[in-house]
């Protein structure tokens, strides 16, 4: 019935780019004969709405992948640098909330584990919304912060590494075998904040898949068994993307295309000092807008990777047209 459904949305917006089509030929023939200038006005308005139309059309047919419509599981982990990568992690964190938000999904999280001073050591999280997985799959890979630490009590520039892994959500009805001898299953009590019943209980949870090596973690919540099936869901998500990989035997396989979190294997740089830039180095897109988009404003950014598209956006005349963030 869902797929019913989805093709029948595309029939049905096909359709209608057809009306709009025919009727902005219309006008612009009836612009020609009256040569009006409220027709042509008209009229152009006609084809703006069909170039738009066209447009998102043409966006939407990116999500044709098989596990676009999926929910998304996202993982953020902080490189190598203490508190100044765990910091930067929980900014992308904030981030990516934000972003949900804008885009009218809903999120939740599975698993957060606070960093000794500051920011987070790991953070997993459930997206959920129509092509979550189509639109989070732009964002993986390692992201670069470069600004002034405010952990530094001289006020050096630092350069942060985190990094960011999607995948979609596993559904009831895919068919992923876990065998409970497979599986060694460990719980211990909980770190960080949670209160009393968190961290005085053996409430979380660590579930090791022996035939691959996978070892998910969860302890977000009160209730083991709750922390249990979070952590079967993410297992079931790595299983499933290790499943739709071509060398299934070694998890190596899958992580073949992730990159390490340090120097020269960025996807996007986010520039804080000496001056405001984030550029996406895959695309060329780029903002002097550094705010926005650490207020979730990443539309340009995800459009312009699923699209192929090859530019720059500039939200401000700070940032020259040759400016080159320094490696």
């Amino acid at each position: 019935m869902r797929d019913i459904s989805s093709r029948k949305q595309w029939t049905e917006a096909l359709s209608k780019l057809d009306r709009q089509r025919d009727d902005a030929a219309v006008m612009l023939e009836l612009a020609l004969e009256a040569k009006d200038e409220a027709t042509f006005a008209e009229a152009d308005q006609e084809l703006e709405t069909l170039q738009k139309a066209v447009a998102d059309l043409e966006f939407r047919a990116m999500f044709s992948g098989p596990d676009d419509e999926r929910n998304a599981i996202l993982t953020i982990h902080p490189g190598a640098g203490g508190t100044e990568s765990q910091d930067w992690a929980q900014m992308l964190f904030r981030m990516y909330a934000r972003w949900i938000e804008r885009m009218g999904f809903q999120y939740e999280v599975m698993d957060l584990q606070a960093g000794e001073e500051a920011g987070i050591k790991d953070a997993i999280i459930e997206v959920r919304g129509q092509y979550a997985y189509g639109y989070l799959k732009a964002e993986a890979g390692v992201h670069r912060l470069v600004r002034i630490s405010p952990f530094d009590a001289n006020k050096r520039r630092h350069t942060s590494f985190a990094s960011v892994f999607v995948m979609p959500e596993v559904e009831n009805n895919v068919e992923i075998k876990i065998e409970e001898k497979d599986l060694k299953i460990d719980t211990y009590r909980a770190s960080g904040a949670g209160g009393q019943h968190v961290n005085k209980t053996s409430s979380a949870v660590r579930m090791t898949h022996l035939p691959t090596g996978i070892v998910v973690q969860c302890q977000n919540e009160r209730s083991q068994l709750r922390n249990r099936d979070m952590a079967m869901k993410i297992l079931m998500a790595k299983l499933y993307q290790l499943q739709r990989e071509e060398e299934k035997a070694k998890l190596g396989e899958l992580e073949k295309n992730k990159k390490d979190i340090a120097w020269g294997s960025q996807i996007r740089s986010y520039v804080f000092h000496p001056y405001n830039l984030v550029k996406d180095h895959r695309t060329g897109v780029a903002t002097s807008n550094v705010q926005a988009v650490m207020d979730g404003e990443l539309q340009e950014f995800i459009e312009g990777f699923l699209m192929g598209k090859q530019y720059k956006k500039k939200a401000g005349a700070d940032v020259p047209d040759d400016v080159e963030i320094e490696e």
